[in-house]
C-alpha cells in the first residue's frame, strides 16, 4: 500500500535506512568473500580441469558469485531501505 503524503502543517515522517542489516548487504557480502576465495583458488590453485572437463570451475564459479554479490550490494546502494523512525508500539504508548 502506498503511503499517502501528509496533511496540510503536519510533518513527513522521519526515516533512516536500514543500513549494514539489510538482508541484501548481508547476503551481498558472503556471496563476494566466497568469489573471491573461489576466484582465487581457481588462478592459484590445483585447476584439477580433468574432473571438470577441461573447465577451470573454481575459477568460473568464483567470478559468477562475485558479479552477483556484487549486484546485490549494488542493488542495496541503489535501492535503500528506509525505515520509519517510530513504530505502532510508540503510538499505542502515547494513547489515553
Amino acid at each position: 500500500m502506498p503511503s499517502q503524503p501528509p496533511a496540510a502543517g503536519q510533518a513527513e515522517p522521519r526515516r533512516h535506512q536500514a543500513g549494514l542489516l539489510d538482508i541484501r548487504n548481508i547476503i551481498g557480502l558472503l556471496l563476494t568473500a566466497y568469489g573471491v576465495i573461489l576466484t582465487l583458488m581457481g588462478l592459484f590453485g590445483d585447476t584439477e580441469t580433468e574432473k571438470t572437463g577441461g573447465v577451470n570451475a573454481n575459477l568460473w564459479a568464483g567470478i559468477g558469485l562475485l558479479v552477483v554479490g556484487l549486484a546485490f550490494m549494488g542493488w542495496a546502494r541503489l535501492r535503500p531501505i528506509l525505515v520509519p523512525e517510530h513504530t505502532d508500539k510508540d503510538e499505542v504508548a502515547k494513547a489515553p
